[in-house]
C-alpha cells in the first residue's frame, strides 16, 4: 500500500460558540476562541490518500486529480472566508478544528474514491502547536 499525502493552506476566520449561550457562557468554555469580533488561523491542511499503483501507469491517483479536487472541493470554498456564515459545509457545526476536519473528510472522500483511491487522513494544522487528524472514524 502507498501513501501520498498533499498540502495545501488557507486562512479562515472562525468563531467557537454555541447560540443559545450567552456570551458569559461562550468565553467560559471556548475562551478567546470565541471572541465575539471572530479570529483567523493561517492553516495547513494534508489530505493522505492511499492505492495500490498500477503496473500501467506507476500510481493510483494522479497528483495533480488529487490537487485539483483538493482546491475546487476546499480550498476554494474556504480560504478568506468566514468558517461560522459562508462555508457551506459547515453550516449549524461548531467552527473547531475537529468539526472542520470531519466535514473536509465528508467532502472529499466520494471525489477520492472516483478516482479509485482510499482517503486516509485530513491533518489541519491550526497553529504552529496544534493540529488535529481525522482517520474517518
Amino acid at each position: 500500500m502507498i501513501y501520498i499525502t498533499r498540502r495545501e493552506r488557507f486562512c479562515a476566520a472562525h468563531r467557537m460558540f454555541r447560540e443559545e449561550w450567552s456570551d458569559e457562557e461562550n468565553m467560559k468554555v471556548f475562551g478567546k476562541c470565541s471572541n465575539s469580533n471572530w479570529h483567523g488561523h493561517n492553516y495547513v491542511l494534508y489530505v493522505t490518500v492511499k492505492g495500490e499503483p498500477s503496473e500501467k501507469l506507476g500510481f493510483f491517483i494522479n497528483i495533480n486529480t488529487l490537487k485539483r479536487i483538493i482546491r475546487e472541493k476546499i480550498v476554494e470554498k474556504v480560504d478568506h472566508k468566514n468558517l461560522n456564515i459562508e462555508v457551506g459545509f459547515m453550516k449549524g457545526k461548531i467552527a473547531t478544528t475537529e468539526n472542520l476536519a470531519i466535514a473536509i473528510w465528508n467532502e472529499l472522500k466520494p471525489e477520492i474514491e472516483k478516482e479509485g483511491a482510499i482517503l486516509h487522513c485530513i491533518k489541519i494544522c491550526e497553529t504552529e502547536n496544534n493540529s488535529i487528524e481525522y482517520y474517518g472514524e
